[in-house]
């Protein structure tokens, strides 16, 4: 069958994992004494980081093409009516969850990086827009993995939904459990849990048509 655009534009999901990996791995010689092993990733980002620049023009694609791909899913599951009602909702809030990152870490990146919540715009960042994200990203993963454990056909999606969830809590648990000194390793298995499963639904919606 003759894939639709709607089907190719799930590559789009690729194209935000290859761009955020590259900010990630990149971006850091931009910032001098950057640890990786202790420091978050959005220290990259912040307002004042010395790599912010760098950073921005390498994850340019990541956000867009993250909301891009989740959105072009949601509409494919909406209209052809794919699986269940747990499966698609699970989507929805996936996508609602790529439009909350994007639009919030846009309004309030970190003021300046590895330094403790200073202002208000740090104070949005961590306890608004991540606490946000975060519980999005568990509830729709959550829903993925009981519409595959449920439905034949959704099951590969639902697997890797399970896979990226249990990546998302090593993350979240590892970050009470380590020294400082590591705290940057265990956080990156949250951040790219979330950007892995873009490229994971990308796939999932061009190999539809």
């Amino acid at each position: 069958m003759r894939k639709a655009l709607i089907h190719w534009l799930g590559l789009a999901g690729v194209v935000s994992l290859a761009s955020y990996a590259a900010a990630m791995l990149l971006s850091p010689m931009a910032y001098p004494g950057y640890d990786w092993m202790s420091q978050a990733v959005s220290d990259l980002s912040a307002t004042t980081a010395p790599s912010r620049m760098l950073w921005s023009q390498l994850a340019a694609p990541y956000g867009v093409c993250s909301v891009v791909c989740a959105t072009c899913t949601s509409i494919h599951v909406s209209e052809s009516g794919t699986s269940s009602r747990t499966f698609r909702l699970g989507i929805y809030l996936f996508c609602l969850m790529r439009w909350v990152s994007q639009i919030g870490y846009g309004m309030f990146p970190l003021s300046e990086g590895g330094t403790g919540m200073t202002t208000f715009q740090d104070l949005m960042h961590v306890y608004v827009v991540t606490a946000a994200v975060v519980l999005l990203s568990i509830v729709s993963l959550c829903l993925l993995v009981i519409a595959g454990r449920r439905d034949d056909r959704v099951r590969p999606l639902g697997t890797w939904a399970a896979v990226a969830l249990a990546m998302m809590m090593v993350g979240a648990m590892g970050q009470g459990m380590v020294p400082h000194s590591l705290f940057g390793v265990v956080e990156r298995f949250s951040v790219l849990a979330a950007v892995g499963f873009d490229a994971v639904l990308g796939l999932w919606l061009f190999s539809q048509a």
